[in-house]
């Protein structure tokens, strides 16, 4: 799991919900039909704009915000490296032996098994991972949405509440509940919009650079090991894909 999200989250809500405490209430802050509207209109338009199947891969992808899947690159490099000494020794076919984690260099390292060049190996795994970064941008998207429509939706809200509050000032009882939705669907929207969809998909799309840039490194190693590199002056020529304090720590134990 990733730690900063998981903290960052609970974090976020808690300190919210401690100063409605400190104010009053939690039940002061609920309202159903404030709830119906924001939560139940703001996706009922994203799937209006979206399609079912972008739609229910977005719920798939939201797990990937609060995971750790994303291999560091410092630790590819050493995969590969071990990988290209191990098939300029024993030959390509030694590497059908070998446990790969990442699936997409698993799915390399099996194009080379099979004798397939270079040229081959690049084409069909450029085009796999951009793919991965328009499913994860299709992902983004809705969440993104989701944070425009939901504030939104709370205005709806807002005017609703206001409507029914004008149309019913002789009633002193009604006012209070319709001033409530008219408040509380704008702070179910911002809230909506400000802590859940917009981090979502900044994260997502974190996730999504950081497996291009490692799609990109697994590549380019394929293509060294296809032709027979030198497993040292690949791994030298890879530590470009390194932070600099990353690149220089590991220079340094070499």
């Amino acid at each position: 799991m990733d730690l900063a999200t998981i903290v960052g989250f609970f974090a976020c809500f808690g300190i919210v919900a401690a100063g409605i405490l400190m104010g009053g209430p939690m039940s002061m802050f609920v309202n159903g039909a404030s709830i119906f509207i924001v939560i139940g209109g703001s996706l009922s338009v994203v799937l209006m704009r979206s399609s079912i199947t972008d739609f229910v891969g977005a719920i798939s992808l939201a797990g990937q915000a609060f995971s750790n899947k994303v291999d560091k690159p410092e630790d590819l490099i050493e995969k590969v490296v071990e990988l290209a000494t191990i098939a300029r020794k024993d030959g390509m076919i030694a590497l059908e032996s070998q446990e790969v984690s990442n699936e997409f260099l698993n799915k390399g390292m099996g194009m080379l098994v099979d004798g397939q060049d270079g040229a081959a190996i690049k084409a069909s795994l450029a085009t796999e991972a951009g793919m991965k970064i328009r499913r994860a941008k299709a992902g983004g998207s809705i969440f993104e949405a989701w944070g425009d429509f939901a504030p939104a939706m709370g205005m709806i809200g807002t005017l609703v509440g206001l409507v029914q509050m004008l149309a019913n000032m002789g009633d002193p009882k009604s006012i209070g509940p319709a001033m409530a939705v008219a408040l509380l669907t704008t702070l179910y929207g911002a809230i909506i919009a400000n802590m859940i969809a917009f981090p979502v998909m900044q994260k997502l799309e974190q996730r999504s650079e950081a497996d291009a840039v490692n799609n990109e490194l697994i590549i380019k190693a394929l293509i060294f090991i296809s032709e027979g590199g030198n497993p040292r002056v690949m791994e030298s020529l890879l530590y470009s894909y390194l932070a600099p304090k990353v690149r220089a720590k590991l220079e340094a134990a070499a």
